[in-house]
């Protein structure tokens, strides 16, 4: 991929973007009137044909524009499990590697950012080991030795991101609601939110640093150290952490003892963000992390970071708790005091909740542990009722912090179903949960 292949232009992106838009809202509504004419299986049929060719236009057009249009497409991919598994093997396709970007451009933007970089530098491998939404990571040496990666944005990424939102807004409003029915605003502020976060590496720096101090006491975990007078706002130097890559971890090269070593450790780092520090890594791809042969968990990407509010950490921690100990009839109220209620405040009906907590009381039974991955039902029966609750779901409101929390719930459990880990989640829940019993009550 060259520079004039990356779409920079304000006016290029509103083409591109917004002929998708166009091609996606026609394709619906040609979708809603032809299923006034049909009923019954056909109708789902077409209307799961449907989803696909939108699905695959959307990942054409999202994964060669890079920037904030291929990042938001990433986010809805993560939901893989929630989604029809034909959508979601094809939205799947944002999450692999994107083209890089030759080495000549970036270089160009290491050298405009350092202004000491001959000085610091030994050598910058010219091929990019990985290449993502906003910028592209290559292997380094810096003069004193160390072995670094370095982190580069693309040229005028912030323009492009900048120059995506308002298209994006719309066609990713018009994709979520092929399967949903709730109010986007909330998701998409707090999408754009971390979108502009993710633009400035100092502050991806600085929540690296926060990490590794909060990570201190947890050998299983590492946290790749900063390279402070090789960063910048738009290049990242940090030491180089390496590791099994994730597709190698998931197969039958290891044991399942340490694949269940592995899930529990991300498991665990979840749990320490969203109920001990109150900082959650909030970006799940499988691609963010590498595996050792000791069991340790090298976790790479913190320019999306979810700082969670007491009183949202103590209102998981009472759903978990009620759950638990299989007292469904709070379960309406506790979301209710969360801010999750259908218009004007009604608190959901038992028939809606019921069904969710009957399944994810499996995976916190006692005995014997539940494995994710090995019951491929319980994503398909999670698709069902979501697909029956359609219209009860229409008028659902709910605060926007929990947008990034959800997002890596889902994105853990996708991942623990990788590895098919299995493992004391009962106990570990409970372990981690206690403690957030002493922030403001959720109930």
């Amino acid at each position: 991929m060259s520079r004039d292949a990356l779409i920079t232009s304000a006016f290029g992106r509103f083409v591109k973007v917004g002929g998708l838009v166009g091609r996606v809202g026609v394709s619906m509504l040609g979708e809603q009137a032809a299923g006034l004419l049909r009923d019954g299986p056909t109708a789902q049929l077409k209307k799961a044909e449907n989803t696909v060719r939108n699905a695959v236009r959307i990942v054409d057009t999202l994964g060669e524009m890079k920037g904030a249009a291929m990042k938001a497409g990433q986010m809805l991919s993560l939901h893989e499990g929630l989604l029809p598994p034909e959508v979601a093997k094809v939205l799947s396709a944002l999450q692999k590697e994107a083209p890089r970007v030759p080495f000549e451009v970036m270089e160009r933007e290491l050298r405009r950012e350092l202004d000491d970089f001959d000085a610091l530098f030994e050598s910058v491998e010219p091929e990019a080991f990985a290449a993502a939404s906003i910028g592209q990571v290559h292997r380094g040496v810096l003069r004193d030795g160390r072995e670094v990666a370095v982190k580069i944005q693309y040229p005028n990424v912030d323009r492009m991101v900048q120059a995506d939102l308002r298209n994006l807004k719309a066609l990713l409003g018009n994709l979520v609601s092929l399967f949903s029915d709730i109010d986007f605003e909330p998701v998409w502020e707090e999408v754009k939110e971390r979108l502009f976060e993710e633009l400035d590496y100092l502050q991806e720096a600085d929540n690296i640093r926060r990490m590794a101090a909060m990570q201190v006491n947890c050998p299983e975990i590492l946290v790749p150290a900063v390279v402070q007078e090789a960063t910048s706002r738009r290049v990242l130097t940090m030491e180089f952490l390496d590791g099994i890559a994730p597709a190698d971890a998931a197969s039958d090269r290891y044991p399942q003892r340490l694949k269940d070593q592995w899930g529990v450790n991300l498991f665990q780092f979840t749990l320490r963000g969203l109920f001990e520090h109150g900082l959650l890594h909030a970006d799940p791809n499988f691609a963010n992390f590498a595996f050792r042969e000791n069991g340790q968990v090298v976790v790479y990407d913190y320019g999306c970071m979810k700082e969670i509010p007491a009183k949202i950490a103590a209102g998981y921690s009472a759903l978990i708790d009620a759950v638990i100990h299989k007292r469904k009839a709070a379960i309406p109220g506790l979301l209710h005091n969360m801010g999750v209620f259908k218009e004007g405040g009604t608190p959901f009906p038992r028939e809606m909740t019921d069904p969710y907590v009957d399944l994810v009381q499996d995976i916190v039974r006692a005995a014997p542990p539940y494995t994710f991955g090995d019951d491929s039902l319980i994503y398909e029966t999670l698709y069902d009722l979501g697909m029956s609750n359609w219209r009860d779901a229409s008028d659902i409101q709910f605060p926007s912090d929990i947008v990034f929390i959800d997002r890596t719930l889902v994105g853990l459990f996708g991942n623990l179903g990788k590895l098919r880990a299995a493992g004391p989640w009962r106990q570990l829940l409970l372990e981690y949960t206690a403690p957030a019993a002493g922030l403001p009550n959720a109930s």
